[in-house]
């Protein structure tokens, strides 16, 4: 990672951490940038989200990217995987969507995605950083016919749709469907897909102001969903986040199906259809190991990646597996994105209820969810601590005492000071219990700040 741009992109509060400057040099880096190594006027992609601060951010790429040169294309709000998909099919520089994901309103953040609808490679991010903290060479400005423009692109985010509802092999006819949009960029979206499918489909928070994105919503607070789906006898729910990369499911109980579930729900339809490359899903070490179980039952394989859907991907790419995805609900299908698609997701989904003729929580019913607890420490040294012998063994006690039947990991946080402490096992006690071991022996060290 570097100074500004970490797994996923330069986020931070919106003029506290990622200013209106930043936004503006970003722009100057990446207009000049294509300009010079393609040698043609940079035609570049931009997407945004509904929070407040997106506007202004929006505004100042714009003055960066022309005044270097560049065309600006505005999709104006959508998702983050629909500035993938038409970057690539439309043939794009790069394209930047403005987003936070599931931040709260007064985050906001910049995802640059390549020409190939990939995360922004390390070495061109790094250029971006030396730029804005004036390690490099001034820009030149774009003068006379050189300079750039700002035109309207509104017809990519309607393609996107029609790509959206040209995958399903099926209609979705009378399923009856809850949707929590999250106030964000699913909000002009999702809907209109489900109903050119013919689901029955109900929505709730759809009315982004500008601040309640993400507010008590979406996929990080299901229970909204969950009492909609239930209070109004709803086949299934989808909860999304703010820019609609990540989709939790809810089945006809109320209950969450969060993305281990989704990938065995979705991995078996793929191995049924002999259409699972490798006879393996990718995962990250987060997955609960009742995913993993399941999985060695239905007699599939599976790939264990870091934390990030960026790092899935990178696996998918490297040994050509098809789908791969986290708990928190990023899956990536790769015959149809590059990148997590919450909507397409929740399209995977109902397709297979419609395919098996089960409901979602006949499809789940072989999967056993293990209890997990995690504990953040806050630590002076992330390196020190996972290096340290006494917290190896420590961690290696508690997996012996659980026999196989859960286990321990402890990771460092990509963005923070912050060691996390996770176990799994058969009960939230032996959870807690296990917990505090590798816990207070990081603190007995003397790590914990």
């Amino acid at each position: 990672m570097g100074k500004y741009f970490g797994t996923d992109g330069f986020r931070g509060e919106a003029n506290v951490d990622l200013t209106v400057e930043h936004a503006y040099k970003v722009g100057r880096y990446l207009g000049w940038y294509y300009g010079v190594n393609k040698n043609h006027k940079a035609r570049i992609l931009i997407g945004k989200d509904t929070r407040r601060s997106s506007y202004m951010f929006e505004y100042a790429l714009v003055s960066g990217l022309t005044a270097s040169g560049a065309d600006a294309y505005l999709l104006h709000v959508t998702t983050t995987p629909s500035v993938s998909y038409i970057v690539r099919s439309d043939g794009f520089d790069c394209g930047i969507m403005i987003s936070a994901s599931h931040n709260p309103f007064y985050d906001n953040g910049l995802k640059v995605i390549d020409g190939n609808g990939k995360k922004l490679q390390g070495e061109v991010e790094a250029g971006i950083e030396r730029y804005i903290d004036g390690l490099s060479d001034e820009i030149p400005f774009a003068k006379r016919e050189d300079i750039g423009r700002a035109l309207d692109y509104s017809m990519g985010r309607n393609r996107y749709i029609g790509y959206l509802m040209s995958i399903p092999t099926r209609a979705f006819k009378d399923l009856k469907v809850g949707l929590d949009c999250a106030n964000g960029s699913s909000s002009s979206i999702a809907k209109a897909v489900f109903d050119a499918l013919g689901a029955k489909t109900y929505v709730i928070n759809n009315q982004p102001d500008g601040t309640n994105i993400n507010t008590n919503c979406g996929s990080t607070h299901i229970e909204s969903l969950q009492s909609f789906v239930t209070s109004n006898a709803l086949d299934v729910g989808f909860a999304y986040d703010g820019d609609a990369d990540r989709c939790i499911a809810v089945d006809e109980f109320g209950r969450v199906v969060n993305g281990d579930l989704i990938l065995y729900v979705c991995g078996k339809e793929l191995k049924k259809h002999g259409e699972l490359n490798n006879n393996k899903i990718v995962t990250t070490v987060m997955s609960n190991i009742g995913l993993y179980k399941a999985l060695d039952e239905a007699g599939i394989g599976y790939a264990k990646t870091q934390v990030g859907d960026k790092y899935v991907y990178e696996n998918m790419v490297e040994e050509g597996n098809v789908i791969g995805g986290e708990q928190s609900g990023h899956i990536i299908f790769s015959k149809h994105a590059t990148t997590g698609d919450g909507i397409l997701t929740s399209l995977k989904i109902v397709e297979t209820m419609m395919e098996e003729k089960q409901t979602l929580a006949q499809l789940i019913e072989p999967v056993k969810i293990y209890p997990q607890l995690l504990i953040n420490v806050r630590v002076k040294d992330k390196k020190v601590v996972l290096d340290d012998p006494d917290i190896k063994a420590e961690v290696d006690n508690v997996e012996k005492a659980l026999k196989g039947d859960g286990r321990a990991l402890v990771r460092a946080s990509g963005t923070e000071p912050v060691i996390r402490v996770m176990v799994e096992a058969s009960t939230d006690a032996l959870c807690h219990e296990y917990v505090l071991k590798v816990v207070n022996k990081i603190k007995e060290k003397g790590y914990a700040i």
